[in-house]
């Protein structure tokens, strides 16, 4: 099928050679990089109706000014898809307001990262059916098999993928926890400074361990119940550096955990790993 994609960044770009590979015919506009237009009134010239324009820009302001642009472009039929990561609030309201211009709005949460195009994006689709099933044979070129579905009406994709990504915040503290720990095995062997405020440690002889992380990571991530892609990525950071020296302690956070809390104390759900995860990285950046 015919499709137009707007932002060529890390994802963008892998989701444009994935669809090319299959078959696509993907035409492009970024004003940062080479692109098949040289704006989005010429980028919807280059596709025949009803055209189909997937934006992969970031969250917020942009997504809102390209949304908008594009609503001034396009015509009856046409549908506009949103695969950043916006507010499913946003996207209920943009398909409404793209209803009245009879346009469609679908919202696509995209999970796959750096190596979506080699493995495949994960596709979690919200929206009206009939603009959904036209771009079916797109969203299985993109996915790995299984890795789509539609999950609800306008507002649901991105609103399981909020979900997904405060998820991924609890599962990367997780890890961060857990290798702390490890790493700090050796405590009984180090020379401690009596403090009356902190207790001693009773039985030095019990962490004696100095614990390779880097080949625990790796261990871990062959055969292990644990084992995942973020996994995987914490191994790849500690064969780099394995103690973390290129990395500073601060992670910031997109919208996502802080949505997915909101959204458990809206329905009175306990989120308590989601949000002290969340916090956790509020602390890092000096906040606590």
């Amino acid at each position: 099928m015919q499709l137009g994609m707007v932002g060529l960044g890390r994802m963008g770009a892998g989701m444009t050679e994935r669809l090319r590979r299959a078959g696509h015919d993907v035409k492009t506009y970024d004003p940062n990089v080479e692109s098949t237009a040289g704006s989005l009134a010429e980028l919807a010239q280059q596709l025949d109706p009803p055209r189909h324009v997937w934006m992969m820009v970031p969250a917020g302001e942009v997504t809102e000014s390209t949304f908008r642009e594009l609503v001034g472009i396009l015509e009856a039929g046409d549908a506009i898809v949103d695969g950043g990561n916006s507010n499913f609030r946003d996207s209920q309201r943009r398909a409404a307001e793209a209803g009245e211009r009879s346009l469609f709005f679908l919202d696509v949460g995209v999970s796959g990262g750096i190596w979506g195009l080699q493995e495949g994006f994960a596709l979690m689709a919200g929206g009206e059916a009939e603009p959904v099933g036209r771009l079916v044979s797109a969203f299985e070129a993109l996915a790995p098999e299984g890795g789509f579905a539609h999950v609800g009406p306008s507002g649901a994709g991105h609103f399981v993928k909020m979900v997904h990504n405060g998820i991924e915040y609890g599962v990367m503290a997780a890890y961060a926890e857990g290798l702390n720990i490890l790493r700090n095995a050796d405590v009984g062997s180090t020379e401690r400074e009596a403090d009356a405020e902190t207790a001693p440690l009773d039985h030095p002889e019990h962490y004696q361990y100095e614990l390779d992380i880097p080949e625990v990571t790796e261990l871990w991530r062959r055969g292990s119940v644990i084992g995942s892609w973020l996994l995987d990525l914490t191994a790849q950071a500690l064969q780099e550096s394995p103690d973390l020296s290129d990395y500073e302690g601060r992670v910031s956070d997109s919208g996502e955990g802080r949505w997915t809390s909101i959204a458990a104390i809206e329905e009175g759900v306990p989120a308590p790993v989601l949000s002290m995860a969340l916090y956790s990285r509020f602390a890092s950046r000096g906040l606590d």
